[in-house]
């Protein structure tokens, strides 16, 4: 049996723009063996995309014989970033040399009683802080699709513990497997760049995804029913040298460009 070794540390929406490379070789027939963040490749592997999934070089994984070995690192292997403005997907089928063949929509079941079903949920959080807005921003949305007749819940994931302080009207976890499964029946999504809105757009559910400093040409999640609702400001994008303003964030000119995206599309007429 053909076997790929790959390794590609990351957060979740890092881990999830991998996911393509998997399904491939899968495709292909190859036995993979994943190093990375297991919480996050377990959904990957929930959907036998990946084979094994490890949290580390350990020797006895790394003597094995491997047809091929992909490893994405600063310090040996293939750079884990592309150097120019370029959908990191892309980057990674390119130096890969694969047929851009994949899925948009991560075959996973979703849970009958999940808590988020037929609901909105909203994200406002991310790993790194330079990409939040203020929660007023989200205030606004909340009370926004009240008055549309929505159901609206928030998502408490790993780095969202911030998020209680804001609101009791919430739903807390913490195994990203569980909440692939939950978000699955989400009636819709709106969050900022994060591994979670990654996620949502992956699962298929139709998302609104706020970018403000980081690029979205090259972090782009990967789905056909989400839309990016950015300033598109000159000075964007500049992450991770943020400004303290962060114009790109302001909550008025965000909230006034999503109501117009709405209206332009007649989102809900």
């Amino acid at each position: 049996m053909k076997k790929v070794l790959f390794y590609r540390r990351g957060a979740l929406g890092d881990t999830l723009l991998t996911f393509p490379i998997f399904e491939v070789f899968k495709k292909k027939g190859y036995y993979i063996v994943a190093i990375g963040n297991t919480d996050y490749l377990k959904i990957a592997k929930e959907i036998n995309w990946v084979d094994e999934i490890y949290s580390d070089f350990y020797k006895d994984i790394f003597k094995k014989d491997y047809e091929l070995r992909i490893i994405f690192s600063k310090n040996e292997g293939f750079h884990p970033f592309p150097s120019e403005r370029l959908w990191i997907v892309d980057y990674y089928f390119d130096l890969l040399k694969l047929e851009k063949e994949f899925s948009f929509i991560l075959p996973i079941k979703d849970h009958i009683e999940s808590p988020l079903k037929d609901k909105v949920v909203l994200h406002p959080g991310s790993g790194s802080f330079k990409k939040i807005p203020h929660f007023s921003l989200f205030e606004k949305i909340e009370e926004y699709l009240y008055s549309k007749g929505f159901e609206v819940i928030y998502l408490v994931g790993e780095a969202d513990s911030w998020i209680k302080n804001f609101t009791q009207n919430f739903w807390e976890c913490l195994d990203p497997l569980i909440i692939a499964k939950a978000l699955k029946g989400a009636k819709l999504f709106v969050g900022v760049d994060s591994g979670i809105s990654h996620l949502a757009s992956y699962l298929g559910i139709k998302s609104f995804i706020f970018f403000g400093p980081t690029d979205p040409v090259v972090w782009k999640p990967i789905g056909k029913n989400y839309e990016i609702i950015s300033l598109n400001l000159d000075c964007s994008p500049c992450f991770p040298k943020v400004c303290e303003k962060r114009f790109c964030l302001d909550t008025e000119s965000l909230f006034n460009a999503f109501l117009k995206f709405l209206k332009i599309n007649k989102f809900f007429q």
